[in-house]
């Protein structure tokens, strides 16, 4: 039935989500490109100072997730990011004329609270769209703006970083946000029910293949008893973990490039693009089997292992050997994105709609929560230990310990028996 579904969907829907979260991370990664040009020593920022603001956004990302997931829950998706992509693009450009750090910590933590949303109302949005056996791969297609937009934006930012500096790089990669909030709006359907593209049979059917998988899925009372269950708060600490390692590296590979002998801007740019070509190729693979077995934990915790190997084994080879140092950097930074469609499945699969929203909110602002604990302590590191041997020790730990939570938190038979609501039914 999934194959005969609206198959319009994917063509219509997910170049936008695509487009939208790729916007989202080009106006949150772009941070350590200004850091590692001009912007510490023209607004005087210590390293210590750059740690923090490096980690702030992550602070406001984490405090206001539920919120947003719930308005999108029990109002509209669409309505919340298209306000969204105003701001997060006005907040973008502003980072590039403000001349004082006050102002950029309140710019840093208020971008993280203007996208805190985004990602919860996006995957609720998609699971509306989408069912089982396609929903690893839809994640994955809107997750794919992460990987694909620092691949291209670390390229763009060096060039605009030497032609016209760090200031209008801000500016410059913040205006397409607000422009696209107008595109989104008008292409963009909250529900099924409400879209003019659709015929009637083909809204008929997908919503009575979605009500139909709900019906195997054990019901949850409310939110409450949803945050206090066992695999959302496992999953919750999971992707803390997870996250440590991911933007430990995205917020700071920059700087450790920029770090090597004979190293430019634009050459930093080009070799920071790298490891996201290899993010890109297993995050398709990972979805796509994910889908085609219905097994979700597979294909999540040997890539996390994969990581943490590659993160250690680069701290043992040392900066004196620079380019097998950065093919394991390659390997880590391939291996810590290749799970995300497959783990943003879990939730969906396993708890009714009527909570599984507020559930990705939750696990979502922990990841947050994880990714300011990264992008500061791994700056701290750097600084205060005048190397990245520490750094990499620590994410390479938090890897590790994402991968075992994940083989205790998710048990694959039960997964595989929820995802087939068929069979509960009959």
């Amino acid at each position: 039935m999934e194959e005969t579904i609206a198959k319009s969907r994917w063509y219509r829907l997910l170049p936008i989500a695509f487009i939208t979260y790729s916007l989202a991370y080009l106006d949150r990664a772009n941070f350590g490109f200004g850091a590692a040009s001009g912007m510490a020593s023209d607004l005087h920022i210590t390293p210590a100072m750059s740690s923090l603001l490096g980690s702030l956004f992550f602070l406001g990302y984490f405090f206001f997730q539920v919120p947003g997931a719930i308005y999108a829950e029990k109002k509209s998706a669409k309505k919340l990011i298209f306000w969204s992509l105003i701001l997060w693009g006005g907040l973008a450009m502003a980072t590039g004329i403000i001349s004082n750090v006050t102002l950029l910590i309140i710019i840093r933590f208020m971008l993280g609270v203007v996208e805190s949303a985004v990602m919860p109302a996006m995957l609720l949005f998609l699971s509306r769209w989408f069912t089982k056996a396609e929903r690893s791969q839809a994640n994955t297609f809107l997750i794919l703006g992460n990987p694909a937009t620092i691949l291209w934006m670390s390229i763009l930012s060096g060039y605009l970083i030497k032609a016209v500096g760090w200031r209008w790089m801000f500016i410059i990669e913040g205006l397409p946000a607000i422009i696209w909030a107008f595109f989104w709006w008008r292409l963009v359907d909250d529900k099924p029910q409400d879209a003019g593209w659709l015929t009637a049979s083909e809204k008929q059917a997908l919503e009575t293949q979605l009500q139909r998988e709900q019906q195997g899925i054990k019901p949850v009372k409310n939110y409450a008893e949803a945050f206090k269950s066992r695999i959302v708060i496992l999953l919750s600490l999971q992707y803390a973990l997870w996250s440590i390692g991911v933007y430990g590296f995205v917020m700071w590979l920059p700087s450790i490039l920029n770090a090597a002998p004979n190293m430019t801007i634009v050459k930093t740019g080009w070799l920071s693009s790298v490891p996201y070509v290899l993010a890109i190729i297993g995050m398709l693979s990972a979805s796509y089997f994910s889908d085609k077995t219905l097994n979700r934990k597979a294909f999540v915790w040997p890539f996390l292992l994969i990581g943490a190997v590659a993160f250690y084994a680069s701290y043992l080879v040392g900066v004196n050997q620079f380019w097998l140092s950065f093919v394991l950097l390659i390997i880590a930074g391939g291996a810590m994105y290749a799970p995300y469609g497959p783990f943003f499945a879990i939730i969906p699969d396993l708890l009714p709609k009527n909570v599984a929203g507020g559930a990705m909110a939750l696990i979502n602002s922990f990841g947050a929560l994880g990714s300011f604990l990264g992008s500061y302590l791994v700056g701290y590191l750097n600084g205060t230990t005048g190397g990245f041997g520490a750094s990499y020790i620590f994410m390479a730990g938090s890897l590790f310990l994402s991968a075992i939570i994940t083989i205790v938190a998710v048990k694959a038979p039960a997964t595989i028996k929820v995802a087939e609501p068929v069979q509960s039914v009959s």
